[in-house]
């Protein structure tokens, strides 16, 4: 009797995500599109007409905003995304062979070498990290207007205005380089990757 082809794939598949890990990525994920959602209501007229009831739109928008550190403040708990955060935030001298690659639009794998993330997934995770916790503190400017001065308060609106536009831009290129990786997405959804995969977007990683 032949292998089952599930149990074929099963065994060429390597590890890549715990359990805490995706769950922490998808609850952020579900808090930064609400996020975008009810700025895109408050910010883009004809949706703002649409929907209406202002006020339950920024109630919604201030305390998501809020609670999205939360996600990743629990799972440090988890040694796995302590280990996976540790990765994002160590740059070598393969990931600058990787940007510059990249740049020249190299996509042979030999010229691309990765860790467990690649320098785009590294850069993105800083740049994304950083900008939650900017839009956090303005957000906050602008919600307790009574502990801040005037000036400080609208500096903090138009950081956190253009800082929500470029965050909404670049969360929509990140989107979309998922969409064209069925693999990458199979291993946020399950924690599993094809050994074949890890190889050839990977090479230095190890599971």
């Amino acid at each position: 009797m032949s292998p089952r082809p599930d149990a074929d794939r099963a065994a060429s598949d390597v590890r890549r995500f715990s359990p805490a890990v995706r769950w922490t990525h998808r609850a952020t994920a579900l808090l930064m599109g609400v996020c975008v959602l009810t700025a895109a209501l408050l910010y883009v007229p004809a949706l703002a007409q649409l929907v209406g009831r202002r006020a339950l739109v920024v109630t919604v928008h201030e305390w998501t905003g809020v609670a999205l550190p939360v996600p990743v403040l629990v799972g440090l708990g988890s040694r796995a995304l302590r280990a996976d955060l540790s990765l994002l935030n160590r740059f070598g001298a393969h990931d600058g062979r990787w940007l510059r690659a990249a740049l020249r639009r190299d996509k042979r794998p030999s010229s691309r070498p990765a860790h467990k993330f690649n320098a785009g997934q590294k850069l993105y995770a800083a740049w994304a990290a950083g900008a939650t916790l900017v839009m956090l503190g303005t957000g906050l400017m602008m919600w307790f207007t009574h502990l801040t001065p005037l000036m400080w308060r609208t500096g903090a609106t138009f950081v956190h205005d253009w800082l929500a536009l470029t965050l909404g831009i670049v969360l929509a290129g990140h989107i979309g380089m998922a969409m064209a990786d069925p693999e990458a997405r199979r291993g946020m959804r399950t924690g599993s990757v094809s050994r074949v995969w890890a190889e050839h977007e990977h090479s230095l990683w190890r599971p």
